[in-house]
């Protein structure tokens, strides 16, 4: 079943709660001060059952400029709208505010209802509404119908109530983002029960039992009941008026402006990327960091504007902007919002969240504009892939992408999935689903191959360089995940070769020439003379004490050619002279069938520094085993 909310709109005593009362028999001014002052400060609320069956939840709102403030939280979750104008009074100062803040805030459909008429000649009366005919001429209203009443006579009721339930049959559903808010325009406790927050359902639905979060504060809470229309309901489903029990949170900790939420759903923020129309009605031009008024939702924080394509707006012009907070908001892509002067406060202008979440931008740049042209009216690809590039190396996963879109998180999944298959994202996280733009995941391959490169220069007797090394220099935005992935990428497609600890370009190769081949041919004769008595590596080394590092390379990569062979840490062999002895060793061994250090040094000629490592280092290589105090050839066992 549709579910919509009306909300009154109109000057101070035009009767707005007068009406309402008499279409529903609630006195939506429950406040002592509203019944001894005779005016609406806070928001009421009512329902009404239509002819059609229709419930239709109500909302009255305070007509005096003093509390426009509350008039916006309760005008932000409307569907259509009921203008109020007294006949004896005809339009006033907040007739023309109130109809600017609904059409800012998204609202197309509505009426007039002319109040009072038993108040005035029917002469009066005729010159009133063509008044009002001629007033909505260019506005949403332009065309509504204008219904005559009388609150105190019961005038006009029947055909009032006619007119709303024909303009609510026409409304269309509302098209469901799929992310669950409650902007919490009253907070109060029950006996018996404990704090209830109300508000309307801006989209989504929700069930008792259900985890919620409760937004700028973070505050995590469970839903104990719910009520709509003043009936308790297992679940409340977007545009009802909603009554929400939470347990175990005080009433204190929460206000009007806070947002209920699903948890990881929405996130608080400080800077906001916004289209914003100036209305025509101002006198004066806005200009550049000028402090204003944000209302969103149901709530009012303190901001400067900072215009993105120009120095200042003139009355009617419409522009791309940031508006950086003094406080936290809660708001998604797509939400509409009421700006006001900060002194003194008036209805300014409006539009719309464009990016709930942006970095800080630079001004007059066109590739900015450019992005937010897209984020207003491009395809959903073209949205995505701006978000993505806006997320570069962390990437962005499905919620959040949801969240800066203002999208069902299905159609976004479709659509991720088409931009995976044809390599324009690139799939980060499967548990999340977080994604990356191509541009960045590319951009992470070119600056993972250009730090290999500069190693290779710098290091160009080392093979390759430690991936711990590697990652470290890529620095910290590259996530471990995006590294590994981006390693894999470059491996498949042959730009480089990594094994387990190291990574190589594909092309690298050792090369010696001038000093280090001099180098390589000195070390190469120390252990080729030696044979089978090496200096210890530490001998070695000292006999290069000028080219100490060059030397250690060298030998580094000779043991990983395998011209040296390292039976311990200080003991290495020429390979020629190893597999000699490794031939004569199993020919006595095949002879005498089995070993000692005795019969090994009648073989060598070797002292014990040598034979013990040596007999150790074979029964490691395979080739023998040890039983007791001699050795014999594995192969035979």
């Amino acid at each position: 079943m549709k579910h919509f909310v009306l909300g009154t709109a109109g000057h101070v005593d035009h009767g707005k709660t007068a009406l309402i009362k008499a279409l529903t028999g609630v006195d939506t001014d429950r406040l002592k001060e509203e019944k001894k002052r005779g005016i609406t400060i806070e928001l009421g609320f009512a329902s009404l059952t239509l002819p059609s069956g229709q419930t239709l939840g109500i909302v009255d709102v305070p007509g005096h400029e003093k509390f426009i403030k509350n008039m916006v939280s309760g005008a932000a979750g409307i569907d259509l709208v009921m203008m109020v104008i007294a006949a004896d009074e005809g339009i006033m100062p907040q007739t023309k505010e109130h109809l600017h803040i609904c059409s800012l805030l998204g609202i197309s459909k509505g009426l007039v209802a002319l109040t009072k008429i038993d108040m005035v000649e029917k002469d009066w009366l005729n010159l009133v509404q063509s008044e009002i005919t001629e007033f909505l001429q260019g506005t949403f209203l332009e065309g509504a119908p204008i219904v005559p009443v009388s609150a105190i006579k019961g005038e006009g009721l029947t055909d009032l109530i006619g007119v709303i339930d024909n303009i609510t049959g026409k409304l269309a559903e509302k098209t469901d983002d799929g992310i669950f808010r409650l902007p919490v325009d009253r907070v109060f406790t029950m006996k018996g029960f404990g704090t209830v927050v109300t508000g309307t359902l801006v989209s989504d639905h929700i069930k008792t039992g259900e985890e919620i979060q409760i937004l700028p504060e973070n505050i995590t809470a469970r839903i104990r009941g719910i009520h709509v229309h003043n009936q308790p309901v297992e679940e409340a489903w977007s545009g009802q008026r909603t009554a929400i029990n939470l347990q175990g949170i005080e009433k204190s900790t929460l206000e009007r402006g806070d947002v209920l939420v699903r948890p990881q759903t929405v996130w608080p923020s400080q800077r906001l990327d916004v289209f914003v129309e100036f209305l025509a009605s101002n006198s004066k031009n806005i200009k550049n960091r000028s402090l204003v008024r944000l209302h969103t939702g149901t709530s009012e924080i303190i901001a400067r504007i900072i215009l993105l394509e120009k120095d200042e707006l003139k009355p009617g012009e419409k522009e791309f902007a940031q508006l950086v907070l003094t406080d936290k908001d809660v708001v998604v892509a797509g939400d509409h919002f009421v700006l006001r002067s900060y002194s003194p406060i008036t209805t300014i202008g409006g539009g719309r969240i464009i990016d709930p979440l942006p970095a800080k931008h630079k001004r007059l740049n066109s590739k900015i504009i450019e992005d937010l042209n897209l984020l207003q009216k491009g395809t959903l690809p073209e949205k995505i892939s701006v978000i993505l590039e806006r997320t570069g190396f962390t990437g962005i996963n499905l919620r959040c992408l949801a969240f800066r879109l203002g999208i069902n998180v299905k159609k976004i999944r479709e659509e991720l999935e088409i931009l995976f298959s044809g390599k324009k994202a690139f799939l980060l996280d499967s548990d999340d689903t977080t994604a990356i733009s191509a541009h960045f995941f590319h951009q992470c391959e070119e600056l993972i191959i250009k730090n290999i490169t500069a190693y290779h220069k710098k290091n160009p007797l080392k093979e390759g360089i430690s991936k711990e090394e590697l990652k470290a220099s890529s620095g910290n935005v590259i996530s471990p995940k995006l590294f590994n992935m981006s390693i894999n990428s470059l491996n498949k497609k042959g730009t480089i070769v990594s094994d387990k600890d190291s990574v190589r370009l594909t092309k690298h190769q050792v090369e010696f020439s001038g000093e280090l081949d001099s180098l390589r041919r000195d070390i190469a004769g120390i252990y080729h003379e030696a044979g089978l008595t090496p200096l210890s590596l530490t001998e070695v080394m000292n006999k290069f004490k000028d080219q100490k590092t060059k030397a250690q390379s060298i030998i580094k990569l000779m043991l990983k050619e395998g011209d040296l062979i390292q039976i311990n840490e200080e003991l290495c062999f020429a390979r020629e002279a190893l597999e000699k002895l490794r031939n004569d060793y199993k020919a006595q061994l095949i002879r005498d069938g089995k070993a000692t250090p005795a019969s090994f040094k009648d073989l060598t000629g070797l002292s014990r520094k040598y034979i013990i490592p040596l007999m150790e280092y074979f029964d490691t290589n395979k080739l023998t085993v040890r039983v007791g105090d001699h050795r014999i050839l594995r192969e035979k066992t």
